[in-house]
């Protein structure tokens, strides 16, 4: 099962990189949130527990709350105006900028998968949901076009954030739901 999550997530990350250079905004917001929220979970739940697995390496430093921190930071700083014209502009920038979204996604699932943290987890997810929703909003509800760099016009701006808003909180919210009802299903068992 890990071995397929890892296959499926490693497979879905060029899928994902592609639809970022070509698609235009929408693709581009398509290209993030497969990184961040649909591949690098897989790929987090396939390292989970081996030597690779980030959490396992470093458990003072990826941590839920913290992760989820530098996901924010990661995802809000390449949504500025100026940081999407600079990843727009350059190719080496570009692969910068979605190096960064799989690393943050990464280190943030992998927190969050790591024994003894699920309830800072769970609110790492839920939180992630949070900002997740408010960037979505925020773009897709733009009374202007926001990214210059991007001249798809405000159709595509709007559809964009509709797909951040959609994969981007779903996945983190089902994740942190899911991650509760398993909590929950633990302290009903009998010791």
């Amino acid at each position: 099962m890990k071995r397929a999550a890892l296959i499926a997530g490693l497979i879905l990350l060029p899928l994902g990189w592609a639809a970022a250079i070509v698609g235009g905004m929408t693709g581009h917001m398509a290209g993030h949130m497969i990184a961040v929220a649909v591949a690098a979970p897989l790929v987090a739940w396939g390292l989970h527990g081996s030597r690779l697995d980030p959490a396992a390496r470093w458990p003072r430093t990826v941590t839920p709350m913290a992760m989820m921190l530098m996901e924010l930071v990661v995802v809000w700083g390449w949504h500025v105006p100026s940081m999407r014209t600079l990843a727009d502009g350059s190719g080496v920038w570009l692969a910068i900028e979605q190096a960064s979204f799989l690393a943050a996604g990464l280190l943030l699932w992998s927190a969050v998968f790591a024994p003894g943290h699920r309830a800072g987890g769970i609110g790492a997810l839920l939180l992630t949901s949070m900002h997740m929703t408010l960037l979505g909003a925020l773009i897709g509800l733009a009374p202007r076009p926001l990214y210059a760099s991007m001249d798809h016009g405000m159709e595509d701006q709007q559809l964009g954030g509709v797909v951040m808003l959609m994969i981007g909180s779903a996945s983190y919210f089902v994740g942190g739901l899911a991650m509760l009802a398993g909590l929950l299903k633990m302290r009903e068992e009998p010791a």
